[in-house]
């Protein structure tokens, strides 16, 4: 009677096959593993942008008509001042929307301006916060009328953009008659309130598949006239 088995070429030839059937369900696991981690990491990267132009927009359409009193050399109360700052890359103003507290928090000084990127590539867009206190606690922020201290980073700085290829702020300015439209000044020096701010900005390295900063335009809905105070903001 003959018997029946197996050859050792067989053995090999199941081993080999068995070998590369787990090789390729290894490869397939690490591509989507791979593929898992990317996806993640993308929506990540969109959802941080996408908050980050939500935050800028409501800091911009909180803003707070403050009229600051700014100290004198003395030390003592000086003139006071339109608590708003309007410069192609520094912004400064009061507003009811904070970093940490959201629109629930209480009204916070803001400096926003725009830094170089790192090693020297781009520029970011930064945000300092400050617990707004009253118009003499505005009035540390101010040498005289329409007269601020520069800005300046600290360990607290939030990064609102980076990676940007560029990024300056602009301020609507109400038009002189009715018939006229209204223009956009790259310098506020009115003494009042613009009607609306835009902050332009584009990727330094653009990417279609991802969601990229884009400009960010906000209405003020607040009245223009320095001399009108809100009763409920005296501190």
């Amino acid at each position: 009677m003959k018997q029946r088995g197996i050859t050792l070429l067989e053995v090999l030839i199941a081993v080999t096959l068995l070998s590369l059937l787990s090789v390729a369900m290894f490869l397939a696991m690490r591509i989507g593993l791979n593929s898992y981690e990317r996806a993640g990491t993308r929506l990540m990267d969109n959802r941080r942008v996408a908050g980050a132009q939500r935050i800028v927009q409501s800091e911009l359409e909180g803003l707070v008509p403050v009229i600051a009193t700014c100290l004198s050399p003395t030390g003592g109360p000086g003139p006071k001042t339109l608590f708003f700052e309007g410069q192609p890359q520094v912004m400064r103003l009061v507003s009811t929307f904070s970093l940490n507290q959201g629109a629930r928090g209480q009204p916070q000084i803001l400096e926003i301006f725009v830094i170089p990127g790192e090693n020297g590539r781009g520029v970011r867009l930064v945000a300092n916060e400050t617990l707004y206190t009253g118009p003499l606690g505005a009035g540390r922020f101010c040498t005289g009328p329409r007269q601020f201290l520069p800005v300046d980073i600290g360990p607290k700085t939030f990064v609102l953009a980076d990676k940007l290829a560029y990024c300056h702020f602009a301020y609507l300015v109400p038009p002189p008659a009715p018939l006229q439209p209204a223009v956009w000044n790259d310098t506020w020096t009115k003494e009042m309130w613009p009607m609306a701010i835009r902050i332009d900005m584009a990727p330094l390295d653009p990417n279609p598949a991802a969601v990229e900063p884009i400009s960010v335009v906000a209405p003020l809905n607040l009245h223009r006239s320095p001399g009108i105070q809100y009763e409920d903001l005296q501190y």
